[in-house]
């Protein structure tokens, strides 16, 4: 007999310990939130999300004490008709007084007034860096109310990146508020249909919503050795729900499947260990897939990539934790209790329920019948229609959305909208840094004069004054040059603005200055280097996906061409959900339909995140699928058998699972974030391809026609194989032996429990 695996050994204990388990379980809970509350949350500064060029800008800027603050915009019009000017000067004078008097304001600017003459802007500086502007901005909101209430005559509103950036974090909170609300009824009803008990229906939520709460005590704790960029939790919520759901499923199928083999003959205590040495496994083997391959997101050299993944991983390892630890304990309370109630309707002399293994229904026998009967056809077909999909991708355009793509429903992207009419040269601001020696400062400033008249002179820049906005550091070290433009943020003629100032303007003054250091920052090159950077790094992270993909595949079934095979059937998902993503989101005609306003292209974060987030999650279902058919094949099951068997015991179990986790992607597509809807929708694109397209159609044909090839280089089927002629010889393998009802116990009886756990 083979020594115990750990994840037996674990549920083993807890089987036996039920009690004490749970409420380990509970305590470990609750210290790790307290323990998160208690050491707070550390959230990323300014110099954590630094990248290339515009990040060394930055960073010039900042040691000299020239960088660009948060500022804010303080918006005076009437309702209609003119401005008076007398009510609007109180109005200033007054919104002066109270913004000086902040501690958190730096200066408070002359107004400027609109070319209609309709509108007057003040413009208001904040202290610190921009990452903190979003909480140093509350009291400068309720400075402006009031002004608002003392002058009810007047429009006064405010707006700028850290007004619009405290209204994107709260509005993400009403957001996930909300897909609490969808995703929650959508997996009650699913699991009901699965398991047809209210009780068995909260046991997978009590296990996701624990082990999300533990995971956010943890991420608060880790945010201290990671900083946190505020993305964390969300995809915490959105992947803790999908794999707790997921994971808890799986091993609830096989308990029932155990139990209903058993026929009665064996204690709740029993039929728990017999599940973990199976669905136990394939859980443990999940979740390390998935979080070695999110590990690959730290490749990419990005704080919010690293937010991410902390996030993901730590959700998914407490998931699993929950699954091999407390499951087992809550199963056994609950057996017993079944166990009680039907000695009592049988002592009344009542029918007693059994769960019995169902064979797929019509519509499962339906789904797979294509890929039994006619393999190579369906792998054609199926193989062609994804490639189909994926066509779109080829004209994907990776965008930085920027400010300009936040919904309108937040207050201050009204008001920016309505900034931006009155004054359109606020919509692009370029920030020129350079660094030279302190002798060299009369000859710097003059090569930016020059630059600033030469930008004047570009059609594409703006042109608010003719006087150049330079500014000096006090050891007159690092000098700093403004320049504007009226495009939007993520406009190709955005970027034209940058090429030319990069490329063009500052080689021809500043950079003909010997021994003199230049860069640019600003929206738009933050954007753009920022996508320059996540191009350089997908090659790395992709290949170490595929590496580490590979990797555990051929670890976990001993098997190279099942880790190539899943190599190409998550590429074969990825890539067709992405085509899809184009689709949709770069085009104008899906706007209405999924309230957004398109980009003309797609964020940048997607593609490298659906690679990292899908190839872990489809090892569920590829781990799980396998491991059934895997299992039967070392029971002497012919792989041709095995195959349709596997596939088929496990179909209603996958396309479930896949039902909760595409529930909540798919929730996030009705968020206001359009980044967040791009990413639930490519996710929920690909899980529902994967789950219904791959494990049904692609990959049972694969195997069927792979045969016994599918196993290479391992010789553990081919020797079950051999050892199941040996003991029956020519009469072949026996019929499943049958319960006191006539059904078969299980379709892998041929070894005793503890060749099963092999």
């Amino acid at each position: 007999m083979r020594k115990r695996s750990v994840t037996v050994g674990v549920a083993r204990w807890s089987a036996l310990h039920p009690g004490r388990a749970i409420i380990g379980w509970l305590v470990f809970v609750v210290l790790c939130l307290g323990g998160g509350i208690a050491a707070g949350m550390n959230s990323a500064s300014s110099e954590d999300y630094r990248v290339g060029e515009a990040g060394r800008a930055e960073a010039l800027a900042t040691e000299g004490g020239v960088q660009m603050r948060p500022t804010e915009q303080v918006l005076i019009r009437a309702e209609s008709g003119p401005l008076d000017q007398a009510a609007a000067g109180a109005a200033v004078k007054d919104i002066t007084a109270r913004m000086k008097s902040l501690p958190e304001v730096a200066s408070v600017a002359a107004p400027v007034r609109s070319e209609d003459g309709r509108t007057l802007r003040v413009q208001v500086e904040l202290n610190g860096p921009e990452q903190d502007g979003k909480k140093n901005v509350i009291p400068l909101q309720a400075q402006t109310e009031q002004v608002k209430k003392a002058h009810p005559d007047l429009v006064i509103e405010e707006t700028g990146a850290a007004s619009v950036s405290k209204g994107v974090n709260d509005q993400r909170g009403e957001d996930l508020a909300f897909s609490e609300t969808i995703t929650l009824p959508i997996t009650l009803i699913t699991l009901a249909l699965v398991f047809g008990s209210v009780v068995m229906v909260g046991v997978p939520l009590l296990l996701a919503i624990t082990s999300i709460m533990a995971t956010m005590g943890l991420t608060m704790l880790a945010s201290h050795l990671l900083p946190d960029t505020g993305v964390g939790m969300s995809m915490i919520l959105l992947i803790g729900m999908a794999v707790g759901v997921d994971y808890t499923l799986f091993y609830l199928k096989r308990e029932r499947e155990e139990r209903a083999r058993a026929g009665g003959r064996l204690t709740s205590e029993a039929l728990v260990e017999a599940a973990a040495a199976t669905a136990g496994r394939a859980i443990v083997v999940s979740g390390l897939a998935v979080i070695v391959s999110t590990a690959a997101l730290y490749l990419a050299g990005d704080v919010i990539f690293d937010s991410l993944a902390t996030g993901t991983i730590l959700v998914v390892g407490v998931a699993v934790i929950s699954s091999v630890t407390v499951l087992p304990a809550l199963l056994v309370k609950l057996g017993k209790r079944a166990e009680r109630r039907a000695l009592k309707r049988q002592a009344q002399g009542k029918p007693v329920r059994t769960y019995g293994e169902k064979k797929p229904g019509r519509a499962w026998n339906a789904l797979l019948t294509p890929a039994r009967k006619r393999p190579a056809l369906t792998l054609g077909l199926s193989v062609l229609v994804l490639l189909g999909l994926a066509l779109p991708a080829l004209d994907m355009n990776l965008k930085d959305p920027a400010r300009d793509s936040f919904s309108r429903d937040i207050p201050a992207m009204q008001g920016y909208d309505r900034l931006l009419d009155a004054f359109p040269e606020q919509r692009i601001r370029h920030q020129v840094v350079v660094r030279a020696k302190a002798s060299q400062a009369t000859e710097v400033r003059d090569a930016l004069t020059a630059l600033d008249r030469r930008a004047q002179a570009d059609p594409l820049f703006s042109h608010p004054s003719d006087v150049p906005l330079l500014r000096s550091s006090e050891d007159r070290r690092t000098t700093t040059l403004e320049l504007n433009a009226p495009h939007a943020t993520y406009s190709d003629k955005a970027v034209a603005t940058l090429d030319h100032l990069r490329e063009d303007h500052l080689p021809a003054t500043v950079g003909k200055l010997p021994g003199v250091e230049t860069a640019v920052t600003g929206e738009v090159p933050r954007g753009t280097d920022y996508v320059e950077h996540q191009n350089e790094k997908l090659p790395l992270v992709l290949g170490f996906l595929l590496l580490m993909t590979f990797a555990m595949t051929v670890f976990a079934f001993r098997s190279v061409v099942l880790g190539l095979l899943g190599i190409v059937l998550n590429l074969l998902s990825a890539v067709s959900a992405l085509g899809l993503l184009v689709l949709v989101f770069q085009g104008k005609w899906a706007e209405e339909l999924l309230s957004f306003v398109s980009l003309g292209g797609i964020s940048s974060r997607v593609p490298l995140f659906l690679f990292v987030i899908l190839f872990g999650l489809s090892m569920d279902y590829q781990v799980f699928v396998v491991s059934r058919i895997r299992e039967a094949a070392l029971n002497g099951v012919p792989t041709r058998q095995a195959v349709i068997e596997g596939i088929g015991s496990s179909a209603k179990v996958v396309t479930s699972a896949a039902i909760v986790m595409v529930t909540v992607f798919a929730s996030f597509v009705m968020l206001h974030i359009l980044e967040m809807k791009q990413m639930g929708f490519v996710l929920a694109v690909a899980v529902l391809l994967d789950a219904f397209v791959i494990r049904i159609m692609i990959l049972p044909a694969a195997l069927l026609l792979l045969g016994r090839a599918t196993w290479w280089p391992s010789r553990a089927i081919r020797r079950a194989e051999q050892r199941t002629a040996e003991r029956y010889g020519a009469r072949g393998v026996p019929e499943a032996p049958q319960a006191t009802d006539g059904r078969p116990l299980s379709g892998h009886w041929a070894e005793p429990p503890a060749a099963r756990r092999g």
